[in-house]
């Protein structure tokens, strides 16, 4: 089979080369650039699993980045296990066209326990003592080692949060790179991150991400120069486009409103009891899953969802199914924001009562997605010192919370996750082999198509 490599590169659209990704403006020059149909829900998990199966989120079950366990009652985000995604993968398909095949997943999502053969992942060390330290967890074990002796410690509060910047990317494309020089696997997928965090916080505003524009383009150089020099197929993509918002909705305030949420106060702050609430949301970018526990207040959580400005599609059971969405992970509604819009997990009323979580970057906890975790609080001018004296207390062996993030959900410009977006705005597909691009959008589920093309360019088709 031929080898191949497929670059993710997060939140890639056409809007943003230029300019200001002088190499990937002429290594795309002479290549036909194709945009991917936004898919829904238009995040991360869901998208990945969908180009490595060709299956729907109906088929995959990956409905969101998280979603409500009904048996444990709790809300679960990101979670890690390969096994949580139904259907066949692009590799293993391969493997029994080619026992010789091999897959290198760097970084891509539901990446513990799959049949790859090389996998790497953000895997922090929780220790006993509550001091969480960065690390990364890899297949086959000692890969980690290999990679954390040659590169230094993957650095994961450089991966997300309000330090997050080039230096996990760059990291990820060393070590994809080592993998290459080490193992030479079949297939390589490569997870770049680096636009997701500018671009969700200040939009498509090209004067503010300038840098990181350059920045990833360095990367891409690197990377894309190494693979044509071991003559392999090339394949430039991303999962979603992230376009402007200036609204946040607060959905689960307004369920709460109508007597539907349930709190518990510990401490005098307010947690989330999703297991006693008649009905809540969780909330991931422009999508949100609206769980009823109560069928009797069904009506009454359509109505207030019909009355709230900002929401663009309210999908039942058949509404679900258009989009492909049904599946028993998914709320019993599934919501899309309109295009200036996207939803928040925030269900307190009273900052004073927001849980201590909040101020966390704490992706796991929080009952929704928060992207205001890439901010300190401009608010307060003495955040940075603040932190500083919480980092010595760390280092000094004490417990401590990194209490920095803001609860201003204003802050965040730009977000993704709905379809109907702008054609400027959508996810890209650039391939360096002919024949491959096209000229009207490609459903998300062909992309694994197109990936397979790659793979079995030079093996006859009545055999692939």
């Amino acid at each position: 089979m031929k080898k191949t490599v497929v670059i993710d590169v997060v939140g890639l659209s056409a809007s943003l080369i230029g300019e200001h990704t002088p190499f990937l403006k002429q290594w795309v020059a002479d290549k036909q650039l194709s945009s991917i149909e936004p898919m829904l829900p238009a995040v991360t998990t869901a998208v990945q699993s969908t180009y490595v199966t060709g299956k729907w989120p109906t088929e995959t079950g990956i409905v969101a980045n998280g979603w409500y366990d009904r048996i444990d009652c709790e809300i679960k985000f990101w979670k890690q296990s390969n096994k949580l995604v139904n259907g066949e993968k692009i590799w293993e398909r391969a493997r029994q066209l080619d026992p010789s095949f091999t897959v290198s997943k760097m970084f891509w999502w539901y990446n513990m326990y799959s049949s790859a053969d090389f996998s790497v992942t953000p895997r922090p060390q929780y220790h006993a003592d509550g001091v969480k330290a960065p690390d990364c967890y890899s297949h086959p074990s000692d890969l980690r080692d290999r990679l954390q002796d040659a590169l230094g410690t993957f650095p994961l509060f450089n991966f997300w949060g309000p330090n997050a910047n080039i230096k996990s990317t760059r990291w990820i494309a060393d070590a994809s790179l080592l993998v290459d020089r080490w193992h030479s696997p079949t297939l390589t997928l490569i997870y770049l991150p680096h636009l997701d965090y500018c671009l969700q916080k200040f939009g498509q505003d090209l004067g503010k991400i300038s840098k990181e524009l350059h920045e990833i383009d360095d990367v891409l150089k690197d990377l894309i120069q190494h693979y044509e020099r071991q003559d392999t197929e090339i394949i430039i993509l991303s999962e979603y486009g992230i376009a402007n918002v200036s609204k946040p909705i607060h959905l689960n305030r307004l369920l709460r409103e109508a007597g539907l949420i349930n709190v518990r106060v510990e401490q005098g702050l307010e947690l989330l009891d999703a297991g006693a609430s008649r009905a809540f949301a969780v909330s991931d970018h422009q999508v949100a899953h609206i769980y009823i526990n109560d069928p009797s207040c069904a009506a009454q959580v359509r109505s207030i969802l019909e009355k709230t400005p900002g929401i663009e599609l309210i999908l039942d059971k058949a509404g679900k199914q258009k989009y492909h969405i049904d599946h028993e992970r998914s709320g019993d509604l599934v919501l899309m924001a309109d295009a200036d819009s996207w939803f928040t997990y925030y269900y307190w009323n009273d900052d004073a009562k927001a849980p201590d979580y909040a101020r966390l970057v704490d992706i796991h906890r929080k009952p929704g997605y928060d992207p205001v975790e890439m901010f300190m609080d401009p608010a307060n001018p003495l955040i940075k010192l603040k932190a500083g004296y919480t980092l010595i207390r760390k280092k000094l062996g004490f417990r401590y919370l990194m209490s920095v993030i803001p609860l201003d959900a204003t802050l965040i410009k730009g977000s993704h996750g709905r379809v109907g977006t702008q054609p400027a705005y959508h996810p890209v597909f650039v391939s360096s082999r002919k024949g491959q691009s096209s000229a009207t959008p490609i459903p998300a589920v062909e992309v694994y198509d197109k990936i397979w093309e790659a793979l079995t360019a030079e093996i006859p088709q009545k055999i692939a």
